[in-house]
């Protein structure tokens, strides 16, 4: 037998490093080719990795919790079979005075270079690999119980019963097959009408499920990894590092809110899920094609701005994991029923917690929507490497001024926060008011193209 080392591939196109979840296996356990091995976090989504070997696992060379780089080894396997050569072990990495061969690829991974740079150091490096046993583990007497099968339903039902307190296991579906709807959910959450004074009941916080008030201990600490972790580092660098400027607008939104309307009753449009987001979604690729300056990145080792005549639309989106931002490539190339799908999807993924790391590479422009959560508007902090984002405000019956007569429309509030280095107060101004116009009077902008 020879010892084999598995490198951390690169699962994000470029990322340098990940964060040990979970491992599947443990030391004497025999492997199988393509078998999970562990569970990886990096750029906010949480990947598994197969097992490229057959053979018994020797050491896990990293501890969930662990920051390990890009080509690293995190687990030693004895191969069996293996021509060694004569030679004890061998390992994927080789010293930087040999270079190694290309390595053979795990489908759905590229191969990373070992040189890759670091950005941080590990939080906790193992001091050495765990020794293998001295005698091969007891066989199995007994097969594993397994565990019983969640209660049918679709990831937003799963989402909507979460936030409600509502225990699935206790509901029967009237959905198809017995699948629980959503009609099932706020069925069984309506009756409860809480006391005056009930004690609060648990939330989501940081992307873990925290205690209610009365039920939790007096002080609790979460660890800082995960989403929480690539959050709090992406808006650090974006505070520090682009000076922030801000421009807000009320806009009357009643014609685009006649307009979703009219086309939800379209039945060659049924299945497309419209909405207001969809429309302002356009609007932000439609003003930007007439100002290319907002859909920039500031280059500071290089000492360029570069412009993008591309737009990966970023959407935030809370997820039970915590706030991330995937985007929709090519934006700025589709229509309505284009942009109203890709949104759906992008936000059905993020509920489900299957968003991948490619979904997050290579936003250039953000939206915010903070409507859904009775919020009139807010002034967001910039994902870095991007110079706008456009928070969105909730859309509400307010007095209005219409032709001299004071009328009720369809208000929002419309907020982009810049980076200020390069989007001057005029350029931002332009670019707000033209988003504005096209809120406004979305038929036109749409026919006019």
């Amino acid at each position: 037998m020879a010892s084999r080392e598995f490198n951390l591939p690169d699962v994000g196109e470029g990322l340098t490093e990940a964060e040990i979840v979970t491992w599947k296996v443990s030391v004497g356990d025999t492997v199988t080719l393509n078998q999970p091995l562990v569970d990886i976090e990096t750029a906010k989504a949480t990947v598994e990795l197969p097992s490229p070997y057959e053979g018994t696992v020797v050491a896990l060379l990293a501890q969930p919790g662990d920051v390990v780089d890009v080509g690293a080894p995190i687990i030693s396997i004895d191969v069996a079979g293996d021509d060694a050569a004569g030679t004890e072990s061998t390992s994927e990495s080789t010293s930087a005075e040999e270079p190694a061969a290309r390595t053979a690829v795990l489908v759905g991974y590229g191969v990373a270079t070992e040189a890759a740079p670091s950005r941080r150091h590990r939080r906790s490096a193992p001091s050495s690999p765990v020794s293998p046993p001295a005698s091969p583990p007891p066989p199995i007497t007994a097969a594993p119980t397994a565990p019983p099968l969640a209660p049918r339903s679709t990831p937003p039902v799963r989402m909507l019963a979460k936030s409600l307190h509502v225990d699935l296991g206790s509901l029967r579906g009237t959905g198809r097959d017995g699948l629980i709807t959503r009609a099932d959910v706020e069925q069984a959450a309506s009756p409860r009408a809480a006391p005056l004074h009930a004690p609060a009941g648990p939330s989501t916080f940081a992307g873990v499920t925290i205690a209610g008030w009365d039920d939790g201990p007096l002080e609790e600490r979460i660890p800082v990894r995960g989403v929480l972790r690539s959050m709090a580092e992406a808006m650090v660098k974006s505070a520090f590092t682009a000076p922030h400027a801000a421009a807000w607008l009320k806009v009357d939104a009643t014609r685009t809110m006649d307009l979703v309307a009219s086309l939800r009753d379209r039945s060659s449009l049924a299945g497309v899920k419209l909405s207001p987001l969809t429309i302002i979604a356009l609007g932000v690729c439609h003003a930007a094609r007439a100002h290319p300056g907002i859909n920039s990145s500031f280059d500071e080792a290089a000492g360029e701005v570069v412009v993008r005549r591309s737009i990966g639309l970023g959407i935030a989106a809370a997820t039970d994991r915590g706030l991330i931002v995937p985007n929709i490539k090519a934006a700025d190339k589709l229509d309505l029923v284009g942009m109203a799908r890709a949104l759906d999807a992008l936000v059905a993924t993020a509920r489900a917690g299957t968003t991948t790391p490619a979904d997050m590479l290579g936003t250039t422009l953000t939206i915010t929507n903070v409507g859904p959560f009775g919020i009139d508007g807010a002034m967001p902090i910039l994902p870095p490497g991007t110079a706008a984002i456009v928070a969105v405000g909730k859309i509400s019956p307010q007095p209005w001024v219409c032709d001299g007569s004071l009328c009720v429309r369809q208000v929002v509030e419309l907020a982009l926060t810049f980076d200020h280095r390069m989007v001057d107060g005029a350029l931002a101004s332009t670019y707000l008011r033209d988003l504005a116009t096209f809120v406004e009077d979305p038929a036109g902008a749409l026919l006019a193209g």
